[in-house]
This record gives C-alpha cells, structure tokens and sequence, in this order.
C-alpha cells in the first residue's frame, strides 16, 4: 500500500484509534473521509483537522450499508481505501444467558459490518489503478479474553477474513492489510481503558504502526512489539500455550 495520495474512507473514525489513524493518513497528504453513527462527533474531529471529510454510516446496520456505500462512491469517485476501524467491545457472561444482544451487536459490528462494506465497495476499489482493505484485528483473536468472548471470536474471524481475501485478491493491485494491536489506551472498554497503565498509548501504537506502514508497503499484518507475545503464543506448543493463557487471563483481573 502506498502510503500518500489515497483516497480512504476510514470507518470509526469519530474517536479512539479510528480517529488517530485519520489523522496520520491526513498528515501524510491523503484525502480523508471518516465515517460513523454520530454526526455531531464527526463534525467536531472535522472541525479540529483541516481538509477530513466525514459521512454518516452505520455499519452495524446491514440494510444500509450498500446504499451507502453507493453514496460515498459517487461522492468520492476516486475512493481506493477502506480501512475498518468500527468496532465495539464489551464484557459477556456466558452464564448468565442473557448477554445475547450483547453477542449480536458484537457481530454485526465488527464482523459483519466489515464483511459487508468489503464487499460493496470493492468493485469500485478494484478499478482504481491501485487500492487497500485494512482490517483490525487484535492481539485478543490468537489469545482471547475470557472476560469479552464475542469481541475476541469476531477478531479471530476477522484475521481469517483478511487471510482469505488477501488471496483471492492476490492477482489484482489491491492490498490488504491487518492491522493487530496490543492492548492499547483508548476507551473502547470505558475511561478505565484510556487511562490503564498496563495499554500502549496510543501515540506510541500509531507511530510504531505508521511507521511500519510507510517503510514495508507490502505488509501483510502490522504488529507492534507489544502485541507479539499474543500474536505468537501458540508457537511454543499447546501445553505452554494453555498455562500461558490461563495466566495471562488471571493477570488481566487483577487490580491496577
């Protein structure tokens, strides 16, 4: 993927890591456009960042995605990046039995939505003279929090989308790039999240991710270095992999 002269919709970009990655495609002299359900907010990171554009989308709403994406092709007829930002995270009980819409707006969010835009706007990105789907993922689809199963099953899903649509486009000058961060502060999962002390900042994870971005322009996944340990847990084996899950799940219960 090149790193300049895009033109990139950027789902999710009200706030958090959406709104970060907005900004530094921006910087780097692309043409920006974020998308989300809140116009208010949209209008205020537009406001605050001379020359975004945004557009109201909805993709947990799978009726409208394709009208949509209509829409922001003909508005932005040069459009040749997508880069899925959207997503939610919340805690489920399974036990409980009634995290169900919980586990549904899960999906549809992260999973779907994802899966529906591609595929709406990917006929038009496959006529530009070159273009990239950037998905994330997490550090959480190859060693899961037992506290937001759904979140960690739609990552994992997710890394397999990108995987599978990485090869099928393998003939064309469309890229498609996965994007796994660690944890990270932002306030997906509330204030707490944005200020723990155990997450990345996240300056730190825009800049380690840009700068692998801008310097391997054929990458296929993006991966800090505080995202490996999760990344790779597996390699060592199913025994160390289970005490190292088990672990890993205790610490994150811990007080901070």
């Amino acid at each position: 993927m090149k790193s300049t002269g895009n033109t990139i919709l950027v789902t999710g970009g009200g706030s958090g890591i959406g709104r970060a990655y907005a900004e530094a495609f921006l910087k780097l002299g692309n043409r920006v456009i974020i998308a989300g359900r809140r116009k208010q907010v949209l209008d205020e990171v537009v406001a605050a960042n001379p020359g975004m554009e945004s557009a109201v989308l909805d993709v947990e709403d799978g009726a409208s995605i394709k009208p949509s994406a209509e829409a922001l092709v003909k508005r932005f007829p040069k459009l040749n990046v997508v880069f899925h930002s959207a997503g939610i995270m919340r805690p489920e009980n399974l036990l409980s039995g009634d995290d169900l819409a919980t586990a549904e707006a899960t999906i549809s969010t992260n999973l779907l939505g994802t899966i529906r835009l591609t595929t709406a706007l990917l006929p038009d990105i496959l006529k530009q003279p070159d273009g990239a789907v950037l998905t994330i993922s997490s550090g959480l689809a190859f060693t899961p929090l037992h506290l937001t199963p759904t979140y960690c099953a739609t990552k994992a899903a997710i890394h397999s989308f990108s995987q599978s649509l990485r090869y099928q486009l393998r003939n064309s000058k469309v890229s498609v790039i996965e994007i796994i961060p660690p944890y990270v502060q932002t306030a997906l999962m509330g204030q707490a999240q944005a200020e723990d002390p155990r997450a990345m900042p996240l300056a730190d994870f825009i800049s380690e991710t840009m700068s692998i971005i801008q310097t391997q322009p054929d990458v296929a996944e993006v991966i800090v270095e505080k995202a490996k340990f999760l990344r790779f847990a597996e390699q060592d084996g199913p025994e160390k992999y289970n005490a190292f899950f088990k672990s890993f799940n205790e610490a994150m219960m811990a007080p901070h």
